[in-house]
Formats: C-alpha cells, structure tokens, sequence
C-alpha cells in the first residue's frame, strides 16, 4: 500500500499533468481559431517534449482534434471540394488505416513517432518560413491530389499529425478562404477518424477528466482564437507559427 506522502506525490503529479494538458490545448486550439489547423500538430509536439509517449499524447489528442474539425467542416462549399479533393481525401483514409509505419500505440513505436515527429515539424517549418511559390493546381491531374493524400496519410499513421503535403497541396488550389477553411476541417476529420479507427484499442488509457479538460481547453482557444483571428497580423502570426514549428520539431530530435 502506498504510503500518504506517496499518494499525495501521485495526486500533485496528476494536478500537475492537467494543468499541463490545459494549458497545451487552450494554445493549441488558440492556434487553429487563427489559422484554421494546428491543433494536432502543436499538441502532439508540446506533449512529445514531455514526459508523455507518443501514444499517451495521441489518447489525448484524438477526440479535441476530431470534434474541433467537426465545427470546422460547416459551410456551404462542400459539393465542389467533394468533386475536387475526394482522390485526396481516399488516399489520405486508405494510406492511414493500412500504413506499414509501426502504430503509435505499439511498444516500437515510440522513439519512432518522436524521431518522425520532429522531422515532419521541421521540414513543415522549414516550408513555412521559405513560402515556396507553388504552381497553381486549380485544374491540375487528380493524381497529384491522391499522391498527396497517400502521403499524409502515411505520414500521419506514425506521427497523429496530417500536414505534409497536405496542406500545401490544399494551398495550391487557390481556394477562398472560406473553402480553404472548410476543405481543412473536413480533410482533418476524415483523417483523424481513419486514426481511431487505426490506433483502435492499441492507445493507453486515459482518464476521462484528462480527456474533458483537453476538449474544454481546445474549444475555449478556438473560441478565442476566433475572436482575435481579424486582429493580428495575418502574416506575422504565419511566420511566428512556423517558426515555432521548426523550433519544436528540433528540439524533439535533439532529444529524441
């Protein structure tokens, strides 16, 4: 039987650790109140730095991702996308449920996912900063749609993050933000629903308070970042976030 200074050592811990989770997600959903994502992508890597696994952090990170894109998926545009991004959208799903990269509830997995973590967040930051001019692709093969989507998915299946190329793809299309923001929500919850399905029961538990504090944290930094999304600076926000980004992903490489 534990001794009380031990089960108070355990309850500071488990204060400790939602308090943490509350402050990761409250900015993470700040951050995709101003731009549309981030969520998954920050969350995983700010928990990675912690004393979480990657799969402790995907647990936590799979439902405030999934029911934040939920909201995102509304809006009028969803026809058109549907005709446009759907080779996308079926190699994204098909490449996450049948990835060959270990699952990130898998005793291998964890180094691995750190490792592949921080280098999906470095190039991303590094992609971010140069702002490469990509060539329109508004009426360009399907192909390339379901090559990037492949790709995502692979990725994501060992990472939990969908970004690369995704997101640049998306960019390419010259879409209104409106339908930018639309085509996001709804590619992040096809893909995180592909995730659970994946990860399946492979994920440690979690508690359900952990759980209802990271979904209160991250609706409260959307709504927060909704409101604050018309004040800052478009473009100075960007290269701040990327540049966070790219600071994360090296570090979790210096300490993978």
């Amino acid at each position: 039987m534990d001794s009380p200074d031990a089960a108070k050592d355990h309850a500071a811990m488990d204060h400790s650790l939602l308090l943490l989770c509350a402050a990761i997600f409250l900015a993470a959903g700040l951050v995709k109140g101003l731009s549309g994502m981030g969520l998954p992508t920050l969350s995983m890597a700010l928990l990675g730095l912690t004393a979480l696994s990657p799969a402790k952090a995907a647990a936590l990170m799979v439902l405030p991702s999934l029911l934040t894109n939920i909201a995102q998926c509304l809006g009028s545009n969803w026809r058109a996308l549907l005709r446009q991004l759907w080779p996308m959208w079926c190699g994204m799903v098909a490449a996450t449920l049948w990835s060959p990269l270990p699952a990130l509830g898998s005793g291998a997995s964890g180094a691995a996912a750190h490792e592949l973590l921080g280098g999906v967040l470095v190039v991303y930051g590094i992609w971010g900063l140069a702002k490469p001019r990509l060539p329109e692709m508004r009426r360009g093969p399907r192909l390339i749609g379901a090559a990037a989507g492949l790709l995502s998915g692979l990725l994501a299946a060992g990472t939990g993050v969908f970004v690369m190329p995704m997101v640049p793809y998306l960019q390419a299309l010259r879409l209104d933000k409106a339908a930018m923001m639309q085509a996001m929500g709804i590619s992040f919850t096809l893909g995180m629903l592909a995730l659970a399905v994946r990860l399946g029961s492979g994920l440690p538990d979690v508690s359900g308070i952990e759980v209802l504090v990271a979904v209160v944290a991250a609706f409260a930094g959307l709504a927060l970042g909704n409101r604050l999304v018309g004040r800052l600076g478009a473009a100075t926000f960007q290269r701040v976030l990327y540049a966070v980004f790219l600071a994360l992903g090296a570090l979790m490489l210096i300490n993978g």
